[in-house]
């Protein structure tokens, strides 16, 4: 039995939440009265509220973001039918602005906004002792490091061998880009690095070989961000896999040396560059430096063995379909293993709502508040890009079709020649999602047969090399050594029905 528990509902089990560690951590003396419970957005809702309910807790605390408000609202709203007497309260990102205007807020008894790690236990402390504050909202103020306690022993040995580990060496951003949360966090605070790197060490120690830092900008303070690559540098085994954010334009010679000796696969910089277009860049305030940052790619590619995933946002206020795809098309020159193409989102709290007006900028109001359309992209162009983005992530990015992908332009420009291979799957299918890559790889011979006209033995060949290199042996029949390989393209056409989807199904995309 816990008077006081922590929750929060993940997006998949191999997540964990960094923040009820955090908040757990800095308890203090309440503490041994605290427990966590963490859940996933797909659990039943009254089932979270009986495991819930079964601690007989007098205030639970449920970390809000925006990919788990929709469901926290229907699990808030059930608790306090059944048990209205519980004292609840919301935290998060999700929940920090613009709280006047939210459902799930109407249910709570109270909601801190911002970084609630001191805030949330002086609150219990107030709660535990039968004192209830007047006011609802309750504004927490910006904490240092030097005052929080490291939330790292909170990771049990099961999520050490089963689940994402966070940590982070730096909180805030020193950017102002319009469409980001971050860009409220200014200044940057750093976690002072002895007490973190003594935490790091602990971990490794406890067998986690996985570290995914948060941090916004890892390669901002390069004295620090050496020093802690040089730390994980020093301790590689086999195994180790660093994640970290990176600024793509700022990669001095000092941390390119020290990037070159990490192996291959030790490394993945997440690199965010969401528009290449300096109009663009401009009118949301984002300053980057694109001939450096084109630089810094290219030698991430071609001498050093780091993963490169980089970001690229459609539906910025002033980008045009064209000039997002001539980006997109920039990009794939430069060769990242990986290209996110979101869409744009309105996260509360965020500057972007300026630009509304002029450019009849029109968001979903339900989560997670995509752009339906603006001046330049109207809803249907959206729903194109939409689309595009998905198949370019179960294609492309899933890394099945590595020598496959590149023949949807053949020396043509990547973003016409997948968005005609887009447009054409889903006239095809009719589906956004649930390819298995055995069907994916026979509408991709069907298309690229008789859509693009390249012959059998081209595409084979490189279907054939995709799935070799990934170690499948569930090649389409149209692809198997018995097939007739002078078979007709209509007959090629006659594909297996598409398979159903199942959640949690690994072989579905």
């Amino acid at each position: 039995m816990s008077p006081i528990v922590l929750t929060t509902l993940n997006a998949r089990y191999i997540h964990s939440s960094f923040g009820l560690r955090y908040l757990y951590a800095n308890l203090g003396p309440l503490q041994p009265q605290a427990t966590i419970l963490e859940f996933e957005i797909h659990d039943r809702t009254l089932d979270i509220c009986e495991e819930l309910l079964a601690q007989d807790p007098k205030v639970i605390g449920f970390g809000v973001y925006i990919w788990n408000v929709s469901e926290t609202e229907r699990v808030v709203a059930a608790l306090k039918r059944i048990r209205p007497e519980v004292i609840i309260v919301l935290g998060g990102p999700e929940v920090s602005f613009e709280t006047e205007q939210q459902s799930i807020v109407a249910y709570a008894d109270y909601v801190i906004t911002g970084e609630a790690d001191h805030a949330f236990r002086e609150l219990c402390i107030e709660l535990l002792s039968d004192r209830r504050p007047t006011d609802k909202i309750q504004r927490s103020a910006l904490p240092t490091f030097e005052t929080l306690t490291l939330p790292y022993d909170q990771y049990s040995a099961h999520d050490a061998a089963n689940r994402i580990v966070y940590v982070e060496a730096s909180r805030g951003c020193p950017f102002t880009c319009e469409f980001c949360l971050s860009s409220l966090e200014v200044p940057v605070r750093q976690a002072p690095l002895e007490p973190f790197l003594a935490e790091m060490q602990k971990l490794y120690d406890r067998g986690v070989r996985h570290f995914k830092f948060v941090d916004r900008t890892f390669n901002l303070n390069i004295r620090i961000s050496r020093t802690i690559m040089q730390f994980f540098l020093d301790r590689y085994v086999p195994g180790l896999f660093l994640h970290f954010e990176m600024v793509p334009d700022r990669l001095p010679e000092q941390l390119k040396e020290l990037i070159v000796q990490f192996p291959a696969g030790a490394l993945q910089f997440e690199v965010g560059i969401q528009s290449f277009n300096p109009e663009v860049g401009a009118l949301i305030s984002r300053r980057q430096n694109y001939e450096k940052l084109a630089e810094n790619i290219r030698f991430l590619r071609e001498h050093t063995g780091v993963h490169v995933h980089a970001d690229l946002i459609a539906g910025l206020p002033g980008e045009t379909l064209e000039s997002f795809g001539a980006g997109f098309d920039t990009l794939v020159g430069l060769g990242p293993q990986e290209i996110q193409v979101g869409i744009l989102k309105r996260l509360r709290g965020t500057p972007i709502i300026r630009h509304d007006a002029e450019w009849q900028m029109r968001y979903n109001p339900n989560p997670p508040y995509e752009l339906l359309e603006n001046k330049l992209l109207p809803f249907e162009t959206m729903q194109r890009l939409g689309r595009f983005a998905r198949y370019w992530d179960v294609v492309a990015n899933s890394g099945n079709f590595l020598t496959t992908t590149p023949l949807l332009w053949a020396k043509g420009s990547p973003f016409q020649g997948f968005m005609q291979f887009s447009e054409w799957l889903y006239q095809k299918t009719g589906a956004r999602s649930g390819f298995s890559p055995k069907n994916l790889a026979a509408l991709l011979l069907e298309y690229l047969t008789t859509q693009r006209s390249l012959t059998i033995a081209e595409v084979s060949s490189a279907i054939v090399s995709d799935f070799t290199r990934c170690g499948r042996t569930d090649l389409p029949k149209e692809l198997q050594p018995s097939s007739n390989p002078q078979k007709s393209r209509k007959e090629i056409g006659k594909l297996p029905p598409r398979q159903s989807r199942h959640n949690g199904h690994a072989e579905n995309l």
